[in-house]
């Protein structure tokens, strides 16, 4: 069993983290400028100021799973995707953790290629250019950027993202409040009320699709590291305000912008639309805090993407592993930038597709840690060579979420059947995978005998 435990579980001796540590990863991971254009999305659901205001704190407050997710790691030293064996089985894990790398590294790529044109506007303000090679160059130095990070251990990485809270946070404020004189007040008052059911609520489910839903599939890879003493209350309450004070105030930002940049949400490239309403004297510092705000979301998409693979049993080393996803930070964005831009469109509709999939993960986990876990993990369910190899329970749960997701979603190259009306042209059909799964399990669990239920935990918990 010692054995057992050093292999999946973080060393005692790394688990020094304080609850502080978690608000600001979560707070710098969310700082970025673009959530304007989330705000900004919010309005263009026909909603009044006082409805997106509501919707935009209700998605931001999706971070509550986030949180939650959290405990379970800080309670037992053992990250995300390794604890879904628990619900999951070794092998039924293998779907929705190989799903959860394939959207982490599948944004961490977008996100590169956003950050390398970003870098390239900063050229054109510099008056350096746009050409091939300073595309090369900007692509580069992003990548490297990235990559460097993978360097550092879990201390490290904490300090650095407190260093980007201050930093690119405070410099992302000064930002929001020269573009806020520009908001047309009574504009903004005069918006009339849209429908709860068919505006409200699938402004919240897109958001939330994007933030609090999508970031699930990283929650116990940090809280893994954190003290065991540490209280759960503390730790959830770090992960959730981190994460929520930032992501709401931006966005906030963004429905007041609405009025004076009304083509933000729709710009193949928003981030040089907010770029023109600045001074010309602080347009040099908006691009650098753009890119600022863009590193610690592809630092964490990094970091838990190489946690994954480890879970997948794919034991390299980590320079092996940061080589691996460095290839892939590079040809995807070489693909987009250079070869075909309608990649990156239907790219991103193929993350948000994927996404339905992690919404019936997630629930799936919450709900087996609810009802199963909260008194710990027995490491035998964890084991890859022990008997949990499929829990049925787990598994049927997320296919039937997972189905019903489908069934209610439509993208340009997919259409469920039932995606019309409220569910045509959102995220709908991710919240339906949600809710149906957690439903699922809930109900199986008194027609399926599973490993690892209550009175089978023996006591080697952690």
């Amino acid at each position: 069993m010692r054995k057992i435990e050093e292999q999946i579980t973080v060393p005692r001796e790394e688990r020094v983290g304080k609850p502080k540590d978690l608000f600001f990863i979560w707070f710098a991971a969310n700082i970025g400028i673009l959530g304007v254009v989330y705000g900004a999305m919010i309005v263009g659901f026909q909603l009044s100021f006082i409805q997106s205001t509501l919707a935009a704190l209700v998605a931001a407050f999706s971070f509550v799973l986030v949180g939650y997710i959290s405990i379970a790691g800080k309670k037992n030293g053992i990250t995300t995707f390794m604890l879904s064996r628990a619900a999951f089985g070794t092998k039924g894990n293998w779907i929705p953790n190989f799903l959860g790398w394939l959207n982490l590294v599948g944004w961490l790529s977008v996100n590169v290629v956003t950050g390398t044109l970003i870098l390239l506007s900063l050229a054109n303000v510099l008056q350096i250019g746009s050409s091939n090679t300073t595309t090369v160059i900007s692509l580069v130095i992003f990548t490297a950027l990235i990559l460097l990070s993978g360097l550092l251990d879990q201390n490290k990485l904490a300090k650095l993202q407190t260093f980007f809270t201050f930093v690119f946070g405070g410099l992302t404020l000064v930002i929001l409040l020269i573009l806020l004189p520009e908001t047309n007040w009574q504009q903004l008052i005069d918006m009339p009320n849209g429908s709860w059911l068919s505006g409200f609520l699938p402004a919240v489910s897109i958001i939330m699709a994007g933030t609090g839903i999508s970031w699930a599939i990283a929650g116990a890879d940090y809280s893994a590291y954190q003290n065991p003493s540490n209280k759960n209350s503390a730790v959830f309450m770090s992960v959730v305000f981190g994460a929520v004070i930032p992501l709401f105030v931006i966005m906030f930002v963004g429905i007041l912008l609405s009025t004076s940049l009304p083509d933000i949400a729709t710009s193949a490239n928003p981030i040089d639309v907010i770029g023109a309403a600045l001074p010309s004297w602080i347009t040099v510092i908006y691009f650098i805090t753009a890119v600022g705000g863009l590193v610690p979301q592809c630092i964490i998409s990094l970091k838990s993407a190489r946690v994954n693979l480890e879970t997948l049993n794919i034991n390299v080393s980590d320079r092996t592993s940061l080589a691996i996803h460095g290839v892939i930070m590079l040809l995807i964005p070489i693909y987009v930038l250079f070869i075909s831009r309608d990649f990156l469109y239907n790219f991103q509709l193929f993350l948000g597709l994927l996404g339905i999939g992690i919404a019936a993960w997630a629930a799936v986990f919450v709900a087996d840690y609810y009802f199963n876990r909260k008194n710990g993990y027995a490491l035998e369910l964890l084991d890859s060579s022990g008997k949990n190899k499929m829990n049925k329970n787990g598994v049927i749960s997320w296919a039937i979420g997972t189905v019903i997701g489908f069934l209610f979603t439509n993208t340009d190259f997919f259409s469920g059947p039932f995606a019309v009306g409220i569910f045509r042209d959102n995220s709908l059909g991710l919240l339906l995978a949600f809710i149906f799964s957690w439903i699922s399990f809930a109900v199986l669990r008194f027609f399926l005998k599973e490993e690892g239920s209550k009175d089978e935990i023996s006591a080697n918990v952690r």
